[in-house]
């Protein structure tokens, strides 16, 4: 069985590390996995749940910072020498890059996978395209970094998949009222990712304070964590709270934190918003999509590849418009016949194009190419 080196860069649960556990039990049967990450976090809990061999490897030192170049390659290098694997499969943008700028020493193939989208420098795109093969998980940021230089016959568009099983429209049985001490029925909103500004958090909570002083009753419930340490990143979150402390939403925003329940909680939801300022493939919006949940989103990356049409699952707005946002919460929370149209289209495009075993058979196909003799 061959043997494949999976590089995470961080140990929390976002939605790359997701993506990657929903396919490793299925790749587990044809591959021998290991993952390599730091010693400690959500993901590595995932990991063992699943049975799938995990190493401890970090690209930071013990201060935090990450590690200079000598020492990085000696890092990767050293641990190559320990698996010995046949392919080195990169999970993120950043492990991508430093895969390939190691790849010509590392005598095995290499794979990269781009989840993000972002500008890069001209040494960055190099060092990607020096990978044997790179994998994009949206048509969007396959377009996205095209453009921005990576060789076009080297960029493959690959789905995530979700679980349909595990992501599947239920009635709300009401316990999230419960627990938030709240009145049964009231609508919820629900918002959910890291609390980083390219998730258009502030965006998120003007719309919602617009569309709440017409909904009294309405509640919105967060989801998510910051998981970065620098100065802007705790002052970002801080200004958030300040934010939502604020009337018409004082009171009536709720801090949930990271949760391993988002299955059981996704159904709760009246809609789901997500005000992001750019989104390769937003994994919560495909596992609410798969729930049956109304979704209103911002039209970026890779999002209308989710929901094609206005209708279709989801209404999408225009980036970085409150008000447009706000309207489109509006109708939504106005229309319950509109909340059923939307949910169930987005069950139907899951089913349709991003059903899990699809995904991991799609990434299998890439392993079993460059694993060819």
């Amino acid at each position: 069985m061959k043997q494949v080196l999976v590089l995470c860069e961080f140990s929390t649960r976002s939605g790359g590390e997701n993506s990657l556990l929903a396919v490793l039990p299925q790749l587990a049967a044809s591959y021998q996995l290991t993952v390599a990450s730091p010693a400690r976090g959500p993901l590595v809990k995932g990991l063992n749940e699943k049975g799938i061999q995990h190493v401890c490897w970090d690209v930071r030192g013990q201060d935090g910072d990450r590690l200079a170049a000598p020492a990085l390659e000696q890092s990767l290098r050293q641990l190559v020498r320990e698996i010995k694997p046949d392919l080195v499969h990169a999970n993120s943008l950043s492990m991508s890059r430093l895969a390939g700028r190691y790849c010509e020493s590392l005598d095995c193939a290499t794979l990269g996978h781009l989840r993000d989208m972002l500008n890069l420098s001209a040494t960055a795109i190099q060092e990607i395209a020096r990978l044997d093969r790179v994998l994009a998980v949206s048509n969007a940021t396959r377009t996205w970094f095209i453009e921005r230089g990576l060789p076009e016959n080297r960029l493959v568009t690959v789905y995530n998949g979700v679980d349909l099983d595990l992501f599947q429209p239920t009635e709300s049985d009401g316990s999230l009222a419960r627990e938030l001490n709240i009145p049964l029925g009231c609508p919820i909103l629900g918002a959910i990712g890291q609390l980083v500004q390219r998730k258009g958090w502030h965006q998120l909570l003007e719309a919602v304070a617009i569309s709440f002083a017409s909904h009294p009753d309405a509640q919105l419930v967060i989801i998510g964590d910051r998981w970065s340490r620098k100065e802007e990143a705790v002052l970002y979150e801080k200004q958030l709270r300040e934010q939502a402390s604020r009337p018409p939403l004082a009171g009536r925003v709720h801090w949930l934190g990271y949760r391993e329940d988002v299955a059981r909680l996704l159904p709760q939801f009246t809609l789901l918003v997500h005000a992001a300022r750019q989104e390769p493939l937003g994994r919560v919006l495909l596992e609410a999509a798969a729930c049956g949940v109304a979704v209103v989103a911002t039209d970026v990356g890779g999002t209308r590849e989710i929901f094609p049409l206005p209708v279709d699952g989801g209404l999408l707005v225009k980036n970085d418009d409150c008000g447009d946002l706000a309207g489109a919460i509006d109708r939504v929370l106005a229309d319950s016949t509109l909340q059923q149209q939307l949910g169930r289209a987005g069950r139907a495009n899951a089913e349709g194009r991003f059903y899990l075993p699809r995904a991991a058979a799609a990434l299998a196909e890439h392993y079993q190419q460059l694993l060819q003799p």
